[in-house]
């Protein structure tokens, strides 16, 4: 029986660099990715928290549109199409699933179900479709993920995640380490981690 991924999108398919560009044109800064230590992005511009939510969400399409695939992520994905049904679950807005499913099929990349939730909180969506293992760049959510469905995730490390993780939770520098530990996983064929 097939596995099912749950998989977030910005910052794990997509590369976690990509907002650097934006950031940087829009409020004149001149920020490197290494220097983006926190996932929320306010405390690395310099205006009030509400024009910045309002640049933000003006700006979502276009940076959504434009992301450019994680090296490797395509490969990869294809390759497990044959084991696991891959659900792509992310904390975008709704009002953005035309602009993302056109960048999935722009970018040739393969899903089975694509959900936006609207919220970081994404454990309901990861119980609701009863996935296996999940893929993410967010520190919390994946903590969150893996205590609360008892399930492996594993986290794409970015500056901006390194707080200690539990054991379900499994880091990997690039698409390639999280392949080899998703085989092995699946070679395993377990039910589930307690």
């Amino acid at each position: 029986m097939k596995k099912r991924f749950g998989i977030d999108i910005d910052g794990t398919v997509t590369r976690p660099d990509t907002m650097v560009p934006y950031l940087n044109k829009a409020f004149q800064l001149n920020l490197a990715y290494e220097d983006i230590t926190e996932y929320d992005l306010f405390p690395f511009v310099n205006v009030p928290k509400e024009d910045f939510t309002k640049w933000f969400i003006e700006t979502e399409p276009l940076i959504y549109s434009e992301s450019i695939l994680a090296e490797g992520a395509k490969d990869v994905l294809e390759k497990w199409t044959d084991q696991a049904d891959l659900y792509f679950i992310s904390a975008r807005s709704n009002r953005l699933l035309d602009v993302t499913e056109k960048w999935f099929s722009t970018n040739k990349v393969i899903y089975n179900h694509l959900e936006l939730v609207g919220s970081h909180d994404k454990v309901a969506t990861a119980k609701k479709f009863a996935v296996d293992l999940f893929l993410e760049d967010k520190h919390d959510n994946a903590v969150a993920i893996s205590e609360e469905c008892k399930i492996p995730v594993i986290l794409f490390n970015t500056p901006y995640n390194q707080d200690p993780v539990p054991d379900r939770v499994i880091r990997v520098n690039n698409w390639q380490e999280a392949s080899h530990w998703v085989n092995n996983w699946m070679a395993e064929k377990p039910l589930t981690i307690k």
